[in-house]
This record gives structure tokens, C-alpha cells and sequence, in this order.
């Protein structure tokens, strides 16, 4: 699977990853799945699933195909497939068990006679016109969105896939409502001469097609690994104590980040040690606000009223002032505790701190004094010259 992008076209494996030619970076294929069952030896061969995953379009797309050939496809094999009304060319991203694996988690039945049928491995004029149409579908997709935009479509036109064999394109959309485009279906089909399918996608979809490199440095989850969306409200930031900031929440496809839920079931579990209906605490000061809760720490941070400064408390002191003020008692103070914020203290070289304790009066006294009283070598340089009469100076004197 050589890739010049990425560095594997020199014998096949990649300089820096390491992979043996399998580039899990998204680089060559996106949405890799590992096949961790390959170097395992199987007594009956004939067992073995006959259905491959193949992949299009750089691993955007997916499906699996029977193959009925007598061929045994690898990883990274490209293979000619059943495509609409003709052929497409894929790469072969998973062979053996590993697939009926995959088959149980998307519910699909391993004898399910809808699934295509591997035609044959690619041959070199499959893979001159995969070539040929793929270098079509940049100028088609600004042709497309031009004719959209002449016909007043509130939609984005994300991506055009066009078969391997030119016969059927593909076009992506993004809309936020409901679009009439059986025009704009007529004029596309009029224009590029295929048959034309329109798919409608979501933000975080055209995101995984596009690709990029996120806020924390490593490749998007959903151009990498991520396939199933799940929902993501503000409410996962509340939990884990971040700030409602857009700006800062917000991936690359403009919706809050899908990493939001990766650890939300653990910040709930550590949450439920904490006590309810304690944002405010009676103490003989006043109310204690709660602002802050350190989950991990299981303190939480109040504030007195007239005072900034913030009052680390545990849990157990929270629960005994709540029971205290339950039973119309009110303890004398917070009680709060040290916390050790990891940082060494500063030592104490016996330097004195000189800032301000030199007048700008004292300053402006010595300038004044300069003025008044200037150097002696600065009055002789103001000194007039001597004036002297006409003709020539005086002669040398004569001894007597």
C-alpha cells in the first residue's frame, strides 16, 4: 500500500510509524481496524469467511463483499467490486474472523444474499480509471456548487465520489432543513452525464471527510477511529467542572467536541460521593457560596460574603455544617482545610525589596543643585574669551 504522502512508497512501510506498511495515522486509510487475529493459524481454511471489507475513497466509505473468487485477498489488496450499473475499485482493509466480528457489531448476516460480490483483483486499467475519474471530482464539485447556488438551495455541497468506472457520482450535503433538489438532480445529471445520488450529511460527518488536526494535537477522532456520533449538550461540560466557553468547546466542524463524553461516566461516578443541596452553608460569618467543586480532590470551595478569598472544604465538614444547620445549629466557622498545591516554596535569599523607598523629590533636588551649581571644568568651558586689542600680540620680552 504505498503512499508518497506518507512516506510508505519505499519498500512498502512507513519511515517513522513503525505499522509495516499498515499507516494507522489516517494518512493512507482512515478508520483502520486493527486485525489482531491475522498471524493466527486456523485448522480448517474452508471455515474461514469469504467476505472482505473494502474501503473507498481514502476509508470516508466502507461496505463488505462476498468474494467467491478463487483469489485470497490481503490488506492493502486493491480489488474491482460490484458498483450501480457497473464496477468500483476499493482497498481491502479486513480479511478473516476479524470480519464476523465486524459483521455482529453492525448487524449484518454473513448469508445475507444482498451483499455485493468481489469481481476480481484490480488490474492496471481499473486503477488507470479510478485514477482518471478521481482527478474529475474536484473541478465537478465546484461545478456543482455553482449550479446550486443558481437555483437558490439553502444546502452546502461537502464532497462529490464518483465511481471508479464513471458511470454513478455521489454528492454530499450539508442542510440544516428539508431541500426539494429533484431540479437540481436533472441539471447534475444533464451536466456530468452519471447517475446521480444525493446523501445528506452532518457537520461532524463532513469533518471526518475533510480532516485535520485538533485542539489537543493528535488527528480528529472522527477522521481517524470515531464512527458512531453520539450527542453532546453542555451539560457533559457541567459535570466536569469546565467553563461554558463556545469557543473553546467547539471542534472543527463547529459543534461541541465528541471527547466531551469520553470521560463524563467517570466524573458522574466520583460525583456521587458528593453531598446534594449544598451550594449554600449558615456559618456564624454568613452564607458560604459554593463556586467550586475539585472532584478528584473531593473538596469543595466556598467563599464567605465581603471576603474573596476561597475556602477549600472536605467532604465529610460539608455533610456535619448541612446536619448542624438542619438542626438550626450554626457552627462558628468553615474549618477548611490545608491543600498542597505541589509547588516549592520560594526560599528567602535576605534580599531587600529597595522598590519605593527611593524619593523622586530627593532626585529632583540633585538635578536643581546641577543647574545652579554646575561642574568647575563646565564654568570654565562658559567662561567669555579675553578680549584683546588690535595688531599683533605683544613680542617676546627682553633680557636686560
Amino acid at each position: 500500500m504505498g503512499c508518497s504522502n506518507c512516506g510508505t512508497a519505499s519498500h512498502g512501510k512507513p519511515s517513522g510509524c513503525k505499522s509495516n506498511g499498515g499507516c494507522s495515522t489516517g494518512g493512507c486509510n482512515r478508520l483502520n481496524v486493527h486485525d489482531w487475529l491475522a498471524n493466527l493459524p486456523f485448522s480448517d481454511p474452508e471455515s474461514g469467511c469469504r467476505i472482505v471489507e473494502v474501503s473507498f475513497n481514502n476509508g470516508s466509505r466502507k461496505d463488505f463483499y462476498r468474494n467467491n473468487t478463487t483469489h485470497l485477498f490481503e490488506k492493502g489488496d486493491m480489488v474491482s467490486v460490484e458498483g450501480v450499473s457497473g464496477f468500483d475499485v476499493g482497498m481491502v482493509t479486513l480479511t478473516g474472523e476479524t470480519v464476523r466480528l465486524q459483521l455482529k457489531k453492525k448487524g449484518v448476516e454473513e448469508n445475507n444474499p444482498e451483499i455485493k460480490k468481489v469481481l476480481r483483483r484490480a488490474g492496471d486499467r481499473d486503477l488507470e480509471m479510478l485514477k482518471q475519474n478521481k482527478e474529475r471530482e474536484r473541478a465537478a464539485l465546484v461545478r456543482a456548487r455553482a449550479i446550486a447556488r443558481t437555483l437558490k438551495l439553502d444546502l452546502k455541497m461537502s464532497e462529490v465520489e464518483i465511481q471508479a468506472d464513471g458511470r454513478k457520482a455521489t454528492f454530499y450535503y450539508i442542510a440544516d432543513d428539508r431541500v426539494d433538489f429533484r431540479e437540481l438532480i436533472k441539471l447534475y445529471a444533464g451536466e456530468f452525464r452519471v447517475k446521480v445520488e444525493m446523501k445528506q450529511i452532518g457537520a461532524r460527518q463532513e469533518a471526518a471527510k475533510v480532516g485535520g488536526v485538533g485542539s489537543c494535537g493528535r488527528e480528529l477522532c472522527c477522521s481517524t477511529w470515531l464512527s458512531d456520533f453520539k450527542s453532546v449538550n453542555t451539560t457533559a461540560a457541567r459535570y466536569q467542572n469546565l467553563s461554558i466557553n463556545q469557543t473553546k468547546l467547539s471542534g472543527q466542524c463547529g459543534r461541541l467536541k465528541c471527547c466531551l463524553n469520553y470521560e463524563l461516566d467517570t466524573y458522574l461516578d466520583a460525583l456521587q460521593g458528593f453531598p446534594d443541596n449544598a451550594e449554600t452553608l449558615q456559618v456564624a460569618k454568613g452564607n458560604a457560596l459554593l463556586i467550586k467543586k475539585d472532584i478528584f480532590k473531593n473538596l469543595m470551595w466556598y467563599v464567605l460574603p465581603d471576603s474573596s478569598k476561597q475556602f477549600p472544604l472536605t467532604i465529610e465538614r460539608v455533610k456535619k455544617i448541612k446536619q448542624l444547620n438542619a438542626q438550626r445549629i450554626i457552627p462558628d466557622g468553615l474549618e477548611p482545610v490545608e491543600v498542597n498545591t505541589g509547588k516549592p516554596k520560594e526560599e528567602d535569599h535576605g534580599f531587600v525589596d529597595l522598590v519605593g523607598q527611593i524619593s523622586l523629590k530627593s532626585l529632583d533636588k540633585n538635578d536643581r543643585k546641577k543647574k545652579h551649581h554646575p561642574h568647575p571644568q563646565q564654568r570654565d568651558n562658559r567662561r567669555p574669551p579675553q578680549r584683546r586689542g588690535p595688531g599683533p600680540g605683544p613680542g617676546p620680552v627682553k633680557k636686560s
